[in-house]
């Protein structure tokens, strides 16, 4: 495979097609779990690992499963990846595990998930499903974890609050306070605060893209201009 092939699913995933960002899909986790950064790089990482993994195991049987049943067994695989991964977080990571609750097994009804799995796994070799299942999982995982720091930060003027429920006791030191004396904006780690947030981010990323796209228009304009001139 090209390395074009690969950059474009890079891209893709991290920007150009972002689950959250672009596509708007998975709105029940990254709304309701993303109260802070840790919360929403929980989330981000075990989505990701289940999508990696089921973009593998999908791409691999997709030319032994009849078209007829392929949804049924392509929820039989998520679902099967998702108790692995609920049970492994139950085991190691008991306070994230509850703190994320219902939300881990619901990865299983992940439009991401399932999406993924008919639109690309199933139509591609097993080295670009896997790579598109990390483009797209670290794309959530982004997403998921920036808002989750907005939503920290505006809310208690804090980052990285928490983090021992990922990394341990120990990890209690990494808690910055940005802010001292803050006034905690709790609106921030509301519903209607991440409904605010996220759609800052959104109209973020498009104006971002709208200069991209005005500067590559600019630059193609003095290129032709340039070799318009060249040629006489």
């Amino acid at each position: 495979m090209s390395d074009s092939a690969f950059r474009k699913i890079a891209l893709d995933g991290l920007w150009n097609n972002n689950v959250t960002l672009v596509q708007i899909l998975g709105l029940c986790p990254t709304l309701a779990i993303t109260t802070n950064l840790v919360n929403g790089l929980g989330m981000g990482i075990a989505t990701t690992m289940v999508l990696v993994g089921s973009n593998l195991i999908i791409s691999a049987i997709r030319n032994i499963v009849p078209g007829e049943v392929r949804i049924p067994v392509f929820v039989l695989v998520i679902a099967s990846l998702v108790t692995i991964i609920d049970m492994a977080m139950s085991a190691y990571l008991p306070d994230l595990h509850k703190v994320l609750g219902i939300f881990i097994p619901l990865i299983v009804v992940n439009c991401l998930i399932i999406g993924r799995a008919e639109a690309f796994a199933s139509r591609n070799n097993v080295v670009l499903a896997a790579v598109d299942g990390v483009a797209m999982g670290f794309g959530f995982t982004l997403a998921l974890t920036t808002l989750g720091a907005l939503r920290e930060l505006i809310g208690f003027g804090t980052l990285f609050s928490q983090a021992n429920l990922m990394f341990g006791e120990g990890a209690k030191m990494l808690t910055i306070n940005v802010f001292h004396d803050y006034p905690n904006m709790l609106i921030a780690i509301l519903p209607p605060g991440a409904f605010l947030t996220l759609g800052m981010m959104i109209a973020g990323k498009n104006v971002l893209n709208a200069r991209a796209e005005k500067r590559a228009a600019l630059a193609a304009r003095v290129q032709a201009s340039s070799e318009a001139q060249t040629a006489i």
